[in-house]
């Protein structure tokens, strides 16, 4: 759906709290082709109004019908299945993901500045080689090589590695290589894994 003129020409003072959280930025081109990305790299390109996320109810918010469809049939499964080859990650896990992190909405940014389909941190993504998170592929790829590292290093234990997706691989060894006590991450582990467990036996 095209960008309003209105939207791509807001400037208001809050929008620096979103600057330094990463923000979305869009333009109209003369050719009417919407463009979008979190990296301004473009002079034409301008701040726009994003949807703010919590990662543990998002899937509260995926469009109607989306958690209904198997899994093979959700937004996004080729971009899903590519990523699961080249890492090994269970394909219905990074679905599971992506229902609970962003509920398939790929401009979604959360207050920390977490964006796109699997809410990646922009200095998390830059590790992976990711520039654009709010292109599908490439969240989606760099969500999965997280996750698999995530996975290896907490010896393939899923809750602990989910934990560390959500608050951060230091906050899981921090606390003893137990769930950390942060009610969002609390909430965030069994939805992923209930999730999880539907889809596998779906």
């Amino acid at each position: 759906m095209p960008l309003r003129p209105a939207l791509l020409c807001l400037a208001i003072a809050a929008s620096a709290p979103t600057l330094a959280a990463g923000g979305i930025f869009g333009f109209v081109d003369d050719d009417g082709v919407e463009h979008l990305s979190n990296v301004p790299d473009d002079k034409r390109y301008r701040l726009v109004l994003a949807d703010r996320f919590e990662p543990a109810r998002a899937a509260l918010r995926a469009p109607r019908g989306v958690l209904a469809l198997p899994f093979g049939q959700r937004p996004f499964h080729d971009s899903v299945l590519r990523a699961s080859r080249d890492t090994g990650v269970d394909a219905k896990l990074l679905h599971a993901v992506i229902t609970v992190e962003s509920g398939y909405n790929q401009r979604a940014v959360s207050p920390k500045g977490a964006t796109g389909l699997m809410q990646l941190m922009p200095t998390t993504a830059r590790r992976y080689g990711t520039v654009n998170l709010l292109d599908p592929g490439e969240n989606i790829r760099a969500g999965a090589r997280y996750l698999r590292d995530l996975l290896a290093l907490f010896d393939n234990n899923l809750e602990l590695a989910l934990a560390a997706y959500n608050a951060g691989e230091n906050a899981v060894i921090r606390h003893g290589r137990r769930l950390p006590p942060y009610a969002e991450t609390r909430r965030y582990v069994p939805l992923v894994v209930a999730h999880y467990r539907r889809m596998q036996g779906g």
